[in-house]
């Protein structure tokens, strides 16, 4: 890229500390390897597994791939996110021999082919996203814009993923497999990333016809490392690299439960960015100057997790060390009661967070929590998930796996008797769940997204070096 290097005094500053850590091993408070591959095989993964993939097959039209923001409500829009997720999660039925490869090709062109057609414009009503980007949500019937909620940077960041997944998946010379190559490669072509800076010196989260940019932009380490290498990679409307010493100043290396990690409190924002790409081994300048890799990173932060649910700091009910997670998902409503004597405030949708310096927790746990880990500390995460499953039966365990979320301290006045569960399963807590079994079982998106190239460019870009990317470059170099 031929942007020149213009850095503030601030930018500088951290330019500073980045080179000042290189060399330098900060690598207290590990928890140790992952442990051998018999956490991979364990029978209740098979199951888990099944059943969350069996919410995309049955609950996402085959002839849109509009999946479901949530389902079983009697109404939802069509979550971007979560189409994302669906569109990796065909390819890994169809190895699961749950589907065979061309019903997965065939849901996945259909997908594809849908999203190209639809209306990109500024219309508030008839355009289903801009520039190459889409809404947050759609409306399941049209697929154009619902409510008047937000082009997003970050849902589409999560479905380009899925579309680049299936891209290097289907590498087969077919007509469907072709086509599904063709479709990818227009879909993130088009996507114009330089747009949606709005002029700042990084990707801003939202815009709306209404009104335009929002006023934030992504910075320091959250969920959308994904979107920022999509980003940086593409070969029409990339982002400078070093717009990436602005994503790195709000970075906060804390120590928390004796363990020390680049902090950010949900759990979703140390899983989602790893469905897709394989963390270990590989390091950006930042961690060259800590001494461990973003996956050591999220294993560690699972770990927290799990500390904090024994620790119990607010005393909430059936806390411990197998029953923990927290991380966006719904919640009993926005609410105070007094429980066992205590004035509790509750909440509806948010991100529960746990970390250092913020605690968002109202006794709501979410499974996607433990269940999106599974690749990062199976030895932790297997056992709650099946110690959740065991002890609250149907009430959080149903057709396609674990409901959103539950919330045992939750009493509601007409109900004393037991605590809160969810009613809806959430596209964007399935998603994770099987695809991280799968990371963990077989290794197959990570290795399938080693093979796009849009991917290791943005990698590269984005200042990663190491492990499996200098043995690729290498073989790369070597063969040509």
């Amino acid at each position: 890229m031929s942007t020149p290097l213009r850095l503030s005094a601030t930018q500088a500053v951290v330019a500073l500390l980045v080179l000042s850590l290189s060399g330098c091993t900060h690598d207290r408070g590990s928890p140790g390897p992952p442990p051998s591959a018999s956490w991979q095989w364990d029978p209740f993964l098979d199951t888990l597994q099944e059943r969350t993939l069996s919410f995309f097959l049955e609950t996402t039209p085959p002839a849109t791939g509009l999946a479901l923001d949530r389902w079983p409500s009697s109404w939802s829009p069509s979550s971007i996110a979560a189409v994302g997720f669906a569109l990796t999660c065909y390819p890994i039925a169809a190895e699961r021999n749950i589907i065979d490869r061309t019903e997965a090709a065939n849901r996945v062109l259909s997908t594809l082919s849908f999203f190209y057609q639809l209306p990109q414009g500024t219309d508030p009503q008839k355009a289903a996203g801009y520039k190459g980007f889409f809404y947050h949500f759609l409306k399941p019937s049209t697929g154009v814009r619902e409510w008047k909620c937000e082009l997003s940077s970050i849902d589409t960041g999560l479905l380009l993923a899925g579309i680049l997944f299936a891209q290097s998946y289907f590498d087969r010379a077919t007509p469907v497999e072709d086509s599904i190559r063709v479709l990818a490669d227009s879909l993130y072509r088009r996507t114009d990333w330089m747009w949606f800076t709005g002029g700042r010196r990084g990707i801003v989260t939202s815009w709306h016809p209404e009104r335009g940019f929002g006023e934030h932009t992504w910075q320091g380490y959250t969920e959308a490392w994904i979107m920022y290498i999509l980003a940086l990679g593409s070969p029409t409307h990339p982002i400078p690299d070093w717009y990436m010493f602005e994503w790195y100043e709000n970075y906060k290396w804390e120590r928390h439960f004796d363990f020390e990690y680049v902090a950010f409190g949900p759990l979703f924002g140390h899983q989602y960015s790893h469905c897709w790409i394989d963390f270990r081994g590989i390091k950006d300048r930042y961690m060259w100057g800590r001494g461990i890799d973003y996956f050591e990173n999220s294993r560690r932060a699972t770990f927290i997790h799990r500390a904090y649910g024994i620790a119990n700091p607010q005393g909430y009910r059936d806390y411990s060390g197998d029953i923990w997670g927290w991380t966006a998902c719904d919640g009993p409503g926005d609410t105070a009661l007094t429980v066992d004597g205590k004035y509790r405030r509750f909440w509806s949708y948010r991100a529960r967070e746990v970390s250092p310096t913020w605690v968002d927790d109202d006794g709501t746990i979410a499974p996607t929590a433990a269940g999106g880990s599974v690749a990062f500390a199976p030895e932790i995460c297997v056992s709650a998930l099946k110690t959740m499953k065991q002890r609250y039966g149907t009430k959080l365990w149903r057709e396609y796996g674990f409901i959103d979320s539950f919330n045992p301290t939750f009493r509601h006045p007409e109900n004393a008797s037991e605590g809160w569960f969810a009613k809806d399963y959430l596209g964007i807590d399935q998603g994770p769940i099987a695809i991280m079994i799968e990371n963990l079982r077989s290794g197959l998106v990570w290795n399938t997204m080693k093979r796009n190239h849009y991917v290791l460019t943005g990698l590269r870009h984005a200042g990663f070096s190491g492990g499996w990317l200098d043995t690729l470059e290498l073989k790369h170099s070597t063969t040509h």
